[in-house]
């Protein structure tokens, strides 16, 4: 049995979840407890609880994940919410350096089973220290591994995969789909890391996106078939582990790549699928693959202007039709 309920709800419900099922788990982050969330993905849990599990922090990340680390490191599972994905990196030398190496650094005597839950991404005005997406960045670290779920029902099956890692994980949730609403089971589940998903079949063109670009390129999905482009929608669900084996099969069948990512376009993460369905389906290839991404500029404050730097569903059907050759008006 499935219900309808919203992206928020998905990850309190599996918080819950985890909480009961495993002792060894406590949550850790500054405003999570009484007040339930700057966005209230943790209401009501302090009460079920406790704040021996639910515990408030000052405003302190180094602090708070150098202790997550800590606790990771002698048995325990912590899962730490930092309010805004920028604010980690008051903490990067922690995540970077300490959490993703100690397993490496002991020889595998060390892990650090340790959840960093985050949100990021613009959509709201918040500015360019509260709305950008820095999920490339962590992607490029061995010994942590990166998930941005897009939906209700892949936030709450990434969420309960990522706490049963022994290592750390990276995820990073987006400020504008916490409302969104899915269908997700009633049953226990849980989804893998590293696997993409097919949201959206078609022959013509491979987009290749996720987080909330996935809903973006739907919605381009929709515009371009009214004009007869078949467009796939791919979700790749997490950047460590990369799951490019979908990506490069889709590309074989439809002959055409447009990669979709909210982080600036220069060093962005989608340069990394370029370069793989370069190598490796090069001959599939029937026209230059194509990079949306953000304009490499601050996040502004102002809507319409953050509109102008941030990907619209306007410039993923534009870059569509430059990838199969259609002269744009």
């Amino acid at each position: 049995m499935t219900r309808q309920i919203t992206y928020a709800e998905a990850i309190n419900e599996a918080l819950d979840e985890i909480l009961r099922e495993d002792e060894s788990v406590f949550l850790l982050g500054e405003d999570i407890g009484h007040y339930g969330g700057v966005f209230k993905v943790t209401k009501g849990l302090y009460d079920k609880f406790g704040g021996e599990r639910v515990i408030d922090t000052p405003i302190s990340e180094s602090g708070f994940i150098g202790l997550g680390i800590g606790a990771a490191m002698t048995g325990l599972k912590p899962i730490i919410e930092i309010m805004w994905v920028d604010f980690t990196l008051v903490a990067i030398d922690q995540i970077l350096n300490q959490a993703a190496k100690f397993s490496y650094m002991s020889g595998g005597q060390t892990k650090v089973p340790l959840v960093i839950r985050t949100q990021g991404g613009g959509g709201r005005g918040n500015g360019a220290q509260h709305s950008q997406s820095l999920e490339g960045l962590f992607a490029q670290f061995p010994g942590i591994k990166v998930v941005c779920p897009s939906t209700p029902y892949d936030v709450k099956g990434l969420l309960k995969s990522s706490v049963a890692e022994n290592g750390p994980v990276i995820f990073i949730e987006h400020k504008m789909l916490y409302n969104t609403k899915g269908e997700v089971p009633e049953e226990d589940y849980s989804i893998p890391l590293g696997k993409a998903d097919i949201k959206r079949k078609g022959s013509d063109v491979t987009i290749v996106s996720l987080s909330r670009m996935v809903q973006f390129s739907l919605d381009a999905a929709k515009e371009l078939e009214k004009e007869g482009i078949d467009a796939e929608i791919i979700d790749l669900r997490s950047l460590a582990p990369l799951d490019t084996e979908t990506v490069i099969e889709s590309v074989k069948k439809t002959n055409r790549l447009v990669v979709v990512h909210e982080a600036h376009t220069t060093f962005g993460w989608g340069a990394e699928i370029v370069s793989q369905v370069q190598q490796d389906a090069f001959d599939y290839l029937d026209g230059p693959i194509i990079r949306v991404g953000a304009e490499d500029v601050p996040i502004p404050y102002n809507l319409e202007l953050e509109k102008e730097v941030l990907p619209q569903v306007k410039d993923i059907v534009k870059a569509v039709k430059e990838a199969l050759y259609i002269e744009v008006k």
